[in-house]
């Protein structure tokens, strides 16, 4: 900086524009400037009664200019100011003015080529050192304000006090000496129509708990991980030809503190209590649905606004990663419901961030989202898609997540998803696919699995887009998974049949098999199934309770037994009664009584038998793991081999939907020899008839299906039964 030989002057617009709070360069105006005998410090600081000095020659009184503006000759050196009110109070603090910007040439470059991985470590809110000094570096990006101020408890949330430097191209900065975390605070941005909006930060780490609004200062750094062994080999377990069993779970309603007015488990509750519960019962993965900060309970975190903060529902960030962690150390991966297709018109959020349509489309036939009253992100900016994408990287590295599961992918691939005949702009060549949408996800899945090695991507995408799990180089989405919702709704429709009508929607169980293996796929029985008056996934069967409960048992052996990875919602796997209510926790005083112990029981063998059998998973998404060998609609019966590598057992599966009892039903099986009856859904110890086989049968039998062998098998009534060879 040059040395001035005068005082600077400051100019009658500058001063109206401090006072107003609408001075867009006040760096230019504000902080030391060196002289030829000292420096002269100018201040700006709303309702003071006077302001001082303290130097290394003692305390100087800072004359008043006008207004609230103090100027005047100080000694070269360090400073810091003393400030006294108008009521009496006095304070001191460091002048954020003399110092200079913390972001640098490279990072304002990424930023404004839209190539910055990791956004999060330039912008937010950072505690630091900065120039010797601790306290926190802000910085945020509105290209289109006429200023930005961070706003707080700390000055009074006044927006005159702490106005921002801009730098690159749009993004606003400052460093605040002695502010530590926990430090509440917004953004105060004057748009280029003179409106003030107060908005939380994009880039937070931390919010208050809702309904407040505000963001929350969180140090995110220095955590102590202690899950290398599983960061380490992962990759190997959520491999496509890996056992994946996932629990997916709504954070605050699984369990809940009844002896603490009924509030959540905290996530170092969860760590203890859900991840043991999670281990016990055989699943691979915990799912959690969304975590990023959202203000409304009822949108079940799937319209979030604060995309970088986990929710301080359950605790701080570094709780969240007590949850993660002990995941890991126990064995279980941790996937997150992650939400980039659309946010909430809420105003302290993204909306109209900076005073235009800056994260959205100006065109609400593209930018406004009809059923769920929310906004859509603007693909086509790249610093909106470098927001999503590093947001994505965020959570992979930050908090070691294992995979993400991709929300309503399908919207996102077209322009017309829920429009009718006008509602909608076509893309560029008159068609319907979302050229921007589908480049997001290409980049996305390049770069979360680039820069975490052994993660997962699945996606939730309910048409038949082609390649969603394909390699972008053949075409592809690039996601490792793609949920199968025809699988889903087709079985649905099946089992809530009454057995006497199945035998005429038998092709409802088997044409899933003609795209099996066109994706690598996940079976999804999701929160979806079990809400808005769909009842819970036991009522969805039809007869006595009895009947309901082996039907219920006699699905889960029927998709265990299928190709594709399992996903399963919490309380499914004890046949909770009633559907999911996000307001409590899960019945469980239903999961004791002996029924629902019983299926509970056949949910774990069935995780500890599909992981330990290598048929069952190894060729999930190979057409060479799987054959057909009897379907007989008249009988509503259905039987497959399921075969892994060479050298693995096969594993015949043999299903019977009618509660009719067929006893000696002769199957083909590929190989002669004992075949233990390794699962029966009708087992007594589920709480079934206990009719079955008496541990295996023998194939000695003629040909048959196909088969160069069979054997008489006993199926009992609404049932599956799982047999794998053993010679």
């Amino acid at each position: 900086m040059d040395i001035l030989t005068q005082p600077p002057a400051i100019s009658p617009e500058d001063r109206r524009a401090l006072d107003r709070g609408t001075c867009d360069r006040p760096f230019a105006i504000l902080g030391p400037r060196p002289l030829a005998d000292g420096q002269w410090l100018t201040v700006h600081h709303p309702d003071l009664a006077a302001l001082s000095v303290e130097t290394g020659a003692g305390r100087i009184d800072l004359p008043r200019l006008e207004g609230d503006l103090f100027a005047g000759r100080i000694p070269a050196g360090s400073y810091r100011l003393h400030a006294r009110s108008r009521d009496g109070a006095d304070w001191q603090f460091d002048d954020p003015y003399r110092f200079g910007p913390v972001l640098g040439e490279v990072d304002l470059h990424l930023l404004a080529e839209g190539t910055h991985r990791h956004l999060w470590r330039a912008l937010g809110a950072h505690v630091v050192r900065h120039e010797g000094t601790a306290g926190t570096h802000f910085a945020v990006w509105a290209p289109n304000a006429r200023r930005v101020s961070v706003v707080g408890q700390f000055n009074a949330w006044d927006g005159r006090r702490h106005p921002m430097r801009r730098v690159g191209q749009g993004v606003w900065e400052i460093f605040l000496p002695g502010l530590a975390e926990g430090a509440l605070y917004k953004y105060e941005i004057l748009d280029a129509q003179g409106g003030v909006l107060q908005k939380a930060d994009p880039v937070g780490f931390g919010s208050q708990h809702p309904p407040e609004k505000a963001s929350v200062v969180r140090d995110i750094t220095g955590y102590g991980w202690k899950d290398g062994p599983w960061m380490a080999g992962r990759a190997a377990l959520q491999d496509r030809g890996a056992p994946i069993s996932i629990y997916e779970v709504h954070p605050g309603s699984w369990r809940r503190r009844q002896d603490d007015g009924g509030r959540p488990l905290s996530y170092q509750e969860m760590a203890r209590e859900l991840v043991a519960y999670a281990r016990d019962m055989g699943f691979t993965h915990l799912e959690l649905m969304p975590v990023s900060e959202f203000p409304f309970d009822g949108s079940w975190g799937y319209q979030p606004v604060g995309l970088f903060a986990p929710t301080i529902r359950f605790g701080p960030p570094h709780e969240f990663r007590d949850l993660v962690d002990a995941a890991h150390q126990a064995g279980l991966g941790v996937l997150l419901d992650w939400v980039p297709g659309h946010f909430p018109t809420d105003a302290h959020g993204l909306a109209r961030f900076d005073g235009t349509e800056l994260y959205e489309h100006a065109d609400p036939r593209e930018g406004f989202h009809q059923d769920w009253n929310t906004l859509i992100y603007n693909y086509g900016r790249v610093e909106v898609r470098n927001f999503l994408i590093a947001n994505a990287v965020y959570w992979l590295q930050e908090y070691h997540v294992d995979g993400l599961r991709v929300d309503a992918v399908a919207s996102m691939l077209y322009r017309d998803y829920s429009r009718r005949d006008g509602e909608w702009v076509p893309n560029r060549d008159g068609g319907r696919e979302n050229y921007e949408a589908i480049a997001f996800l290409q980049a996305m899945n390049v770069t979360a699995y680039g820069e975490a090695p052994g993660i997962m991507t699945m996606a939730e995408e309910s048409t038949s887009y082609p390649g969603v799990s394909a390699p972008i180089d053949a075409g592809g989405l690039g996601f490792g998974f793609k949920w199968n919702m025809g699988w889903m709704n087709d079985v649905l429709r099946y089992m809530s049949r009454d057995p006497v009508h199945r035998r005429h929607h038998h092709d409802l169980l088997t044409f899933g098999l003609t795209y099996a293996f066109s994706e690598n796929f996940i079976l999804p029985i999701s929160h979806d199934e079990v809400v808005h008056g769909k009842g819970s996934l036991l009522h969805k069967m039809p007869g006595d309770d009895w009947q309901r409960f082996a039907n219920l048992r006699a699905f889960y052996g029927f998709m265990w037994g299928h190709p594709g990875k399992k996903l399963l919602f919490m309380g499914c796997e004890f046949g909770q009664p009633e559907e999911w209510n996000h307001n409590g926790e899960l019945n469980w005083q239903a999961a004791g009584q002996p029924m629902h112990q019983g299926v509970q029981a056949l949910v774990r063998d069935l995780n500890h038998f599909y992981a330990a059998t290598p048929a069952l998973h190894v060729k999930d998404a190979d057409p060479e793991g799987f054959q057909w060998i009897a379907t007989d609609p008249a009988q509503s019966t259905f039987a497959w081999i399921r075969r892994g590598n060479d050298g693995d057992a096969p594993v015949m599966v043999a299903c019977n939907f009618t509660p009719v009892p067929r006893p000696g039903f002769r199957i083909g099986v590929p190989q002669g020899g004992r075949w233990r009856e390794a699962v029966n859904t009708d087992a007594a110890v589920y709480g079934g008839s206990g009719s079955g086989n008496l541990g295996g049968v023998v194939a000695d039998g003629e040909p048959r299906d196909g088969q160069p062998v069979s054997m008489a098998v006993t199926l009992p009534p609404l049932s599956v039964v799982i047999f794998v060879a053993e010679d």
